[in-house]
């Protein structure tokens, strides 16, 4: 399992790969495998089988995971990209700080 910094609801910005530029909210985390799924990116069209609730089937779309490290947090304060430090607050918690503006990410 890796440790990631990445937190579902995050905005994270795409630094590798063909999206790369491209920014969207964190929909999940997978730790096991170090793979996110970014809203927006890295969208696949899936076939679709015939059910009773849709007998035409089709296609849908939805995204596919991408390499945890293709993506960087953006810091809320000037929505760049930034590293991430982990540090214990004054009531013994941790939170990721911002290495370029030294802000608190979390709330």
């Amino acid at each position: 399992m890796v440790r990631s910094r990445l937190k579902k609801g995050d905005r994270v910005r795409v630094i590798a790969g063909k999206h790369r530029g491209e920014e969207g909210t964190l929909l999940s985390v997978d730790r096991e495998k170090n793979r996110v799924f970014v809203e927006g990116v890295n969208v696949i069209r899936k076939a679709q089988r015939p059910t009773q609730q849709n007998p035409s089937g089709g296609f849908r779309e939805q995204e596919a995971p991408i390499h945890a490290s293709n993506v960087q947090l953006l810091d809320p304060s000037n929505n760049e990209p930034t590293r991430v430090r982990m540090e214990v607050n004054e009531d013994g918690r941790k939170q990721r700080v911002s290495t370029k503006t030294g802000g608190s990410l979390d709330g």
